[in-house]
């Protein structure tokens, strides 16, 4: 036996790996919120107007859908260890570029590479984890997976809170340097490299079609507010130029002999049925947690730090849950498990649209932790039915195209759930102000009379802003109504979700050979 063959040989230290592409993808899911409570120093740091210092948000989020799908690509042509290692490298540099950033046009720029290079950490690390467990096992690799993922964004605005305070914005970016940093030892030094295809190719038209789809219905839902939509040109041609690629790449798809995405994967019932599912859950989601942070720092008046600390109960939700449910996958039919996931989410946002900002700390943190509850029991049986019916050489495309829908599936509910806020805010301002005339008994009220008094400046500016007040709490409870409503709607796509039959062996020969 050669020395080459005895080093293939040896087992893998599953522990170890699982730990390092953990903490890559921790690293990477922290970079989804770390610097939304920095944009206000970041702001004034770089000169930047509100709208556009948004982009250091939204490039990171576009540049990540769009890398995310040829992920599969990437591992086949060039192996999974030398992807997973270069997208470690090339993030933490682009981390440190961010935060040496001395202008707008610098900080987006490094924010589009750091999406480049975070996406494929994601969809690499979950197929290394699919792959090197069994399928009895995979229920609680999933859960770890989960955990690392969702958890994420959760953590976030604590740290970066925190960093913010107590250091620099800069710091929300230089501290995926002694993440990045041990996860690529332990990748060196643990996982073992994959066998590669040189006849491995990129289909650039399926890639480019969709890329452009991507970013010009970003660009298009992030704009359409503030030029009030199809009135803007600008508008117009972002609508027709995604409608235009997105047809493109639909086309090619069915009709290219090896296009960029393989459209055999959703001949695949659960697979198809669990890409629409994540597409809810990014919904659901990150959309309640990018209302929550301005919901208790606006409304409510909490600190930053305070803020993060109140909504860590929703993460603590979800790690408990996942870990209980990875327990029970292959004991508990999954969609089961989906559907108690799906009415505690639900139950969690009826009971957000009942807040007003006299809610009470413990309120938030049991409502927050019974929602992270229900993703906990979404997101590892969901992960593992989708992907239980594929064979394992499909899995690289299958867990770039996954992401790609949770991620799109974010992007898009956050975008939704902010445009429906200001507006909704506009009308239910003009709605309540209708009934605050001079005549209006509530007048009559000398404490009342005094304070918002109709008839002095002071006193408008008062009312105006007890009406804002108002009108903002009953937005919010709009957007909440919404996402209850998404989340009891997707119920039925339970029902489409087979069982999968139950594998005798285990399929990681990706890893050991």
């Amino acid at each position: 036996m050669t020395d080459s063959t005895a080093v293939e040989a040896r087992p893998i230290n599953r522990p170890a790996i699982t730990a390092c592409v953990i903490l890559a993808v921790i690293m990477q899911a922290l970079d989804t919120t770390i610097a939304n409570v920095a944009l206000p120093y970041m702001q004034g740091s770089v000169s930047a107007s509100a709208d556009q210092i948004n982009w250091v948000l939204t490039s990171y989020i576009v540049a990540a859908a769009i890398m995310t799908p040829p992920s599969g690509f990437l591992v086949n042509k060039f192996g999974r260890r030398r992807v997973l290692l270069a997208a470690v490298t090339g993030f933490v540099i682009a981390s440190v570029l961010c935060g040496l950033a001395q202008s707008l046009v610098q900080i987006v720029a490094f924010r589009l590479l750091q999406g480049f290079f975070g996406a494929a950490l994601v969809p690499v690390s979950q197929s290394i984890l699919l792959d090197i467990y069994t399928p009895e096992e995979r229920g609680s690799a999933m859960a770890l997976f989960g955990v690392s993922v969702m958890v994420g964004p959760v953590l976030g605005p604590v740290i970066g809170g925190w960093l913010t305070d107590h250091y620099s914005w800069r710091w929300v970016f230089y501290i995926n340097v002694p993440i990045g940093a041990i996860a690529f030892a332990g990748i060196s030094f643990f996982l073992r490299e994959t066998k590669t295809s040189a006849a491995a190719r990129l289909d650039w038209v399926g890639f480019g079609s969709l890329s452009i789809a991507i970013a010009a219905m970003q660009v298009f839902l992030d704009r359409g507010a503030q030029l009030d939509w199809f009135s803007s040109f600008e508008i117009l041609i972002e609508a027709v130029v995604a409608v235009s690629a997105f047809y493109v790449f639909l086309v090619h798809t069915f009709t290219a002999d090896d296009s960029f995405v393989d459209p055999k994967l959703f001949l695949d019932r659960n697979f198809t049925v669990g890409m629409l599912f994540i597409f809810i859950v990014g919904i659901t989601y990150l959309a309640s947690l990018a209302l929550m942070t301005p919901y208790l720092q606006t409304l409510m008046g909490y600190p930053v730090v305070t803020a993060g600390l109140v909504m860590g109960p929703r993460g603590v939700g979800t790690m408990v849950c996942m870990f209980l449910v990875g327990k029970l996958i292959g004991r508990i039919d999954t969609r089961v498990l989906l559907v108690i996931g799906l009415l505690l989410t639900a139950w969690a946002l009826y009971d957000m649209t009942g807040w007003t900002p006299d809610v009470s700390q413990w309120t938030i943190a049991v409502t927050g932790f019974i929602q992270g509850a229900g993703l906990g029991f979404l997101f590892v049986p969901l992960t593992t039915v989708t992907f239980a019916t594929l064979a394992p050489e499909q899995r690289p495309d299958a867990t770039g195209l996954y992401n790609l829908s949770r991620n799109v599936g974010s992007s898009v509910g956050i975008s939704v759930v902010s445009y429906l806020l200001t507006r909704n805010g506009q009308i239910n301002h003009a709605i309540i102000a209708s009934h605050v005339t001079a005549v209006n008994p509530g007048f009559r009220n000398s404490v009342i009379a005094h304070a918002w008094s109709p008839w002095t400046a002071s006193g408008r500016a008062a009312l105006d802003q007890v009406i804002q007040n108002q009108a903002s709490i009953i937005s919010y409870i709009d957007d909440f109504k919404l996402m209850m409503v998404l989340s009891l709607g997707a119920i039925p796509l339970v029902l489409l979700l087979r069982r999968a039959a139950s594998q005798a062996g285990s399929d990681h020969a990706m890893v050991m050979e």
